[in-house]
């Protein structure tokens, strides 16, 4: 199918750390131009207000930029030279995933210590190619591909992978596990927050309703444009 026939279907959805009001993950998206569309999703420190005030800023930060015409590699290089560490813990006080797709042809996915991206093609798993550089200390995976109609990406926090712990599972919700159950979960026709919804209900049960941290699934889903045309005003004549 020819890319102007195609179109990025997204969707996102989160559940906050029990107790808390405030989510600790944040997801900004931005069109870059007419041409390219940008999908962030940061997850802060811990959780509660400190973790939100970190993934927003963060997430603010790099889709800012982006809109104003930096280029994508140039962006996060800044982000991750001046993203602080905790001094405590030694890791960096936000963590972040970004989906772009040019044209509705190329993806290009970065990543920093938030759980691999994960691409269906088809509807089951595709092995993406990724190097890896160092920014200002920090590993950095970048990947870039075309894509093809009915790609879907699914970008998550680790409160997806960490969910069950103490619960159902042992060690928690592994990726293989995540990519399992939505092979299992597919239908073309799915949207991008229905994609999104489905995992983190997942999440949310093998919490057993009780999230032991802020979850966050984004997903972006490459569809077949469906044209809507709207008839506005008044007819030309009174008696129609």
């Amino acid at each position: 199918m020819n890319s102007t026939e195609l179109c990025a279907d997204i969707g996102y959805m989160s559940i906050n750390h029990v107790g808390e009001n405030l989510c600790g993950d944040h997801v900004e998206r931005v069109d870059q131009d007419e041409r390219t569309t940008v999908l962030v999703l940061a997850d802060g420190l811990g959780s509660g207000v400190k973790a939100s005030i970190l993934s927003t800023l963060t997430s603010k930060i790099i889709s800012t930029m982006i809109a104003a015409g930096m280029k994508l590699v140039d962006a996060v290089e800044t982000i991750a030279a001046t993203l602080p560490v905790c001094s405590v813990r030694k890791v960096a006080y936000s963590t972040f995933s970004i989906i772009s797709v040019t044209d509705n042809e190329i993806a290009e996915l970065i990543q920093f210590d938030n759980p691999e991206i994960i691409v269906l093609r088809g509807g089951v798993r595709y092995d993406y190619p990724m190097t890896t550089r160092q920014i200002a200390g920090k590993t950095i995976h970048e990947s870039r591909f075309p894509v093809e109609e009915n790609d879907v990406f699914i970008a998550m926090s680790d409160g997806a992978t960490y969910a069950g712990v103490g619960h159902a599972l042992n060690h928690g919700w592994q990726r293989e596990n995540i990519i399992d159950f939505a092979e299992a979960n597919y239908l073309p026709g799915n949207s991008a927050k229905y994609i999104a919804g489905n995992i983190v209900d997942e999440c949310n049960r093998l919490y057993e309703g009780e999230p032991g941290d802020d979850t966050t699934v984004a997903v972006v889903r490459i569809r077949a444009r469906h044209p809507v045309n709207l008839m506005i005003g008044p007819p030309s004549t009174k008696d129609q």
